[in-house]
């Protein structure tokens, strides 16, 4: 059993750690860039905002922060899907919020958010996109939380799942009220990072599982 966990523990760890590389990596060469105020598509979006400011590696952010990151969650999912037999429907649902998560991502990394998808109407499916990657993602971390596991392991993944979660209902709360609590990048990002955490904790868990 434990060699079978070491591949989606390796993917799962590899596409957190690129998510959170890819993201520096754009956000460095982003003048002005801010994780606080600005929004994590903004990174994305391949040519100038309507502020002026620009992402000069939005194609970093894109294929390894979003699109790569999609693959390597989804095929972790999937090589995973195996070691949970006994509990045949929760690894189904398991997957299946996974693949929604990398389904989400990848339409983030491929339609951006930027005045022109606006201006042309599909600035929709990116939003989609967003939603399915998000709430897919943590309703994963949630439904991890059932698998047979150590209770730490289980408590940590209820706990990300459920700030995730959230972390997105402040985020429209936001936008909704007008009056925000704290700033939509911070809301953003605790959505967002609460999967990455869980990536990068589900990862060393399996890589470095003593189960026979």
């Amino acid at each position: 059993m434990t060699s079978r966990l070491r591949l989606p523990g390796a993917l799962w760890l590899l596409a957190g750690l690129l998510y959170l590389t890819s993201e520096a990596i754009a956000a460095s060469a982003f003048v002005g860039y801010s994780y606080a105020n600005n929004y994590i598509s903004d990174l994305g979006v391949p040519y100038a905002l309507t502020d002026g400011t620009v992402s000069p590696l939005a194609w970093v952010m894109n294929f390894g922060g979003f699109i790569l990151d999609a693959l390597l969650y989804g095929a972790a999912a999937i090589a995973a899907m195996g070691l949970q037999r006994p509990h045949r429907r929760r690894a189904t649902a398991f997957v299946v919020f996974a693949l929604i998560h990398s389904v989400g991502s990848i339409l983030v990394g491929t339609v951006h958010s930027g005045p022109r998808e606006i201006a042309a109407g599909t600035h929709d499916i990116h939003v989609l996109g967003a939603a399915m990657a998000i709430i897919g993602g943590n309703a994963a971390s949630i439904t991890a939380s059932r698998f047979d596991a150590s209770a730490a392991y289980r408590r940590a993944s209820l706990f990300l799942g459920l700030v995730g979660l959230a972390s997105l209902v402040m985020l429209e709360a936001n936008r909704i009220t007008g009056t925000p609590i704290l700033a939509d990048g911070l809301f953003e990002r605790g959505s967002v990072y609460a999967i990455t955490a869980w990536e990068i904790l589900t990862g060393l868990t399996l890589l470095f599982s003593k189960r026979d």
